[in-house]
């Protein structure tokens, strides 16, 4: 019998600091991922420079320079996938399909033409890779009048849900979201609910980057030295996406640099920075436990993903704030907190090169289920 065929899963998310690839595997059924291989590409200095400049300005770039951007980006992915095949030793024709998230510059879901906007030519990424592509997933979504997002609950399900226990998936990249996955959820896919929280560690990176030679805070200490400023807390807590009921979703256009300034400018006295940086940190791990006391039943498990548990000082007090809850990782149910975005995006595409659909309508608002995004085609030999 053949062995299953693999799946290459390729994410980057708001804090552009790796494209990250999985190689995985999944059962007959469409579920229990085996990862294979992974590999995180870190960006030239240039292009991550350049993205953030685009995700935050609406202006000030050339229809040339995002062409160009585009085509970038296309290469960093193409180079995280082959890097993880080499890594597996393992050649292309064995991969049925690359899900490549691509690289969020612009998420408009509620715009008078709601879209939302990711770079990394997947055309190209077939070219290179000799590996049909799966990309755009997020209009999808959002053309059956969905948020676009967040899109990994429906994985959250087929791998963690339970039918006799509740659980919350709390994935903290540089946007924070929650999958709210009570008992029944295991056999219906409308109890699952999920949603943005805001940031997670968009804002912490962004400050650090301002004030110091590093692009985020390493195990939060930064942020441990300093003092919550509660006037400045009290500000970003009263913004008003944070009273939004879902289906809701964000991004950097929202919450950023500008954003940040805005609520210190108000203040009658503004915070020194490690006290700014503090206060970040407490705002992150406000707004997840807000939305899990509003969202979940009560004493559910929780488990963490994503760049944000390497922020010792978040966890510390985003366990505080969620008492008596229990808090785990991914890691200790067989999907490894660093990669579970980059295995979810192998996840769907594997859905859609079968037709079958990837995103979870009570969480994203959309009218139906759909197949999540379009297929680009590797190149065929002539008959």
């Amino acid at each position: 019998m053949a062995a299953p065929a693999c799946y290459i899963g390729l994410m980057s998310g708001t804090s552009v600091d790796a494209a990250d690839a999985a190689l995985v595997q999944f059962d007959d059924n469409g579920n229990n991922p085996r990862i294979i291989a992974t590999h995180a590409e870190e960006p030239d200095p240039g292009l991550r420079d350049d993205l953030l400049h685009l995700s935050q300005q609406v202006a000030g770039i050339s229809l040339a320079k995002f062409g160009e951007l585009d085509q970038r980006v296309g290469e960093w992915f193409a180079n995280a996938a082959l890097a993880v095949l080499e890594k597996a030793g393992m050649s292309a024709e064995y991969v049925d399909a690359i899900g490549s998230h691509g690289q969020t510059v612009r998420h408009e879901p509620e715009s008078r033409y709601p879209f939302s906007l990711q770079l990394g030519s997947p055309s190209l990424i077939a070219a290179r890779t000799g590996c049909r592509v799966v990309a755009d997933f997020r209009n999808s979504d959002i053309a059956m009048g969905g948020q676009g997002a967040p899109l990994v609950p429906a994985f959250h399900r087929s791998v963690f849900a339970r039918p006799d226990r509740d659980r919350i998936v709390i994935n903290i990249g540089g946007i924070a979201n929650l999958t709210v996955l009570p008992r029944a959820s295991a056999d219906d896919s409308q109890a699952v609910t999920g949603l943005d929280t805001g940031p997670g560690n968009a804002l912490m990176d962004t400050w650090v980057a301002a004030h110091t030679k590093h692009s985020y805070d390493a195990d939060g200490r930064w942020a441990a030295s300093g003092n919550v400023d509660d006037a400045l807390l009290a500000q970003m807590m009263s913004d008003p996406y944070l009273a939004r009921p879902a289906p809701k979703s964000t991004g950097r256009e929202y919450f950023n640099i500008d954003w940040l300034r805005a609520q210190i400018d108000s203040l009658y006295s503004p915070p020194i920075p490690a006290d700014v940086q503090a206060t970040l940190c407490e705002f992150s791990a406000r707004t997840i436990a807000q939305a899990i006391d509003d969202y979940g039943p009560g004493d559910e498990e929780l488990l963490l993903c994503g760049g944000g548990v390497r922020n010792d000082e978040l966890c510390r007090r985003l366990e505080q704030l969620v008492r008596p809850r229990v808090v785990t990782r991914t890691d200790d149910y067989h999907v490894d907190s660093d990669w579970v975005e980059a295995v979810a995006f192998a996840w769907l595409a594997m859905r859609t090169v079968h037709g079958l659909s990837g995103n979870v309508p009570a969480v994203t608002g959309a009218r139906e289920s759909v197949a999540l995004g379009g297929i680009y085609q590797a190149a065929i030999s002539p008959e």
